[in-house]
């Protein structure tokens, strides 16, 4: 009887079969990491749907509960299960929302930064000559100073330009650009390198023999395969951006009180640490450092596996 099935691979075949599938199933540290990710990302943006207040809503924050602590410790209430801050909001709620909000402004930042470091470091590593020694002596220079200090600089320029009326409403947008513009070298110089590496390549050299304009080469045959080093760039850049937001709230200069991000959160409970209200700085900095250490831990994971030198 003749077999008329189909001999291609499915997808799913495909998948498996992917030395990447292979290498994050066989660590269990990439698994775990990417599972503890995945919760604390879908339960941000699920907020609206599964936090049992709105921080945002005056209707349902009452001063008269401020203070609280969580529900295990005495004087504690059920319905706050992690307690509550300084002006009465629900800590469980407020974190769900101001970690949504960092998470949002990592995500907008080093898409900053990446568009703006991979564009320059594929320009420099084409081209070459002048642009490339110009543009990365500039990376150089940015790379000499401590990223903090510079967002710290570039988000007191902005929020000097803007009139004062408008600075609380566009503060989110201002910390966003001053991390992204604070992040760009690092992207700029890995995608130089792979830029100087595919350059020389022949199906590069048989498309200048064709006649292709630079930047046609450049978009559709060099940005590809610079990629694969961005993206382990990138996700490790993202624990660092979610660190520089709750740094510059820290300090006061990132995200207003008004809109709570795990900066302003570990900042105001910062103010009543030494008066025991220990819950209100404690669990938005213990949501802080998982976060962080879940999305490192991945980030070394595709770093690994992306390199074929180090499998």
């Amino acid at each position: 009887m003749t077999d008329f099935s189909d001999p291609r691979p499915t997808r799913w075949q495909r998948l498996t079969d992917n030395d990447i599938f292979w290498s994050f199933i066989h660590s269990p540290g990439a698994m775990i990491a990417a599972a503890v990710t995945l919760i604390c990302i879908l339960a941000c943006f699920a907020a609206p749907l599964i936090a049992p207040f709105n921080p945002f809503d005056p209707a349902q924050i009452s001063l008269w509960d401020g203070k609280l602590p969580p529900a295990w410790v005495d004087g504690g209430q059920p319905q706050y299960l992690l307690g509550t801050d300084n002006q009465g909001r629900d800590m469980l709620s407020t974190i769900l929302y101001g970690g949504r909000l960092s998470i949002l402004v990592g995500l907008a930042a080093v898409c900053l930064g990446m568009v703006l470091g991979v564009s320059l470091g594929v320009i420099s590593g084409y081209v070459g000559g002048a642009t490339d020694a110009i543009i990365m002596r500039i990376a150089d220079v940015q790379l000499t100073i401590p990223g903090i200090l510079l967002a710290i600089l570039i988000n007191g320029i902005g929020r000097a330009i803007l009139p004062l009326e408008m600075r609380e409403d566009f503060a989110i947008y201002v910390v966003i650009i001053a991390i992204g513009l604070t992040d760009w070298p690092q992207f700029a110089r890995v995608a130089r390198g792979a830029t100087l590496v595919e350059a020389n390549k022949e199906y590069v050299q048989a498309a200048r023999v064709i006649g292709l304009p630079g930047w046609l080469i450049m978009v559709r045959h060099i940005f590809p395969n610079t990629l694969r080093p961005v993206l382990v760039i990138a996700t490790i850049g993202l624990a660092l951006a979610i660190i520089a937001e709750a740094t510059l709230s820290f300090l006061g200069q990132g995200i207003p009180p008004t809109t709570p991000s795990l900066g302003t959160l570990i900042r105001v409970g910062n103010e009543y640490l030494f008066s025991g209200l220990w819950w209100i700085t404690f669990f938005p900095a213990l949501t802080l450092v998982v976060l962080v250490f879940s999305v490192n831990l991945l980030g070394d994971w595709m770093r690994d596996a992306l390199n074929p030198k180090l499998r």
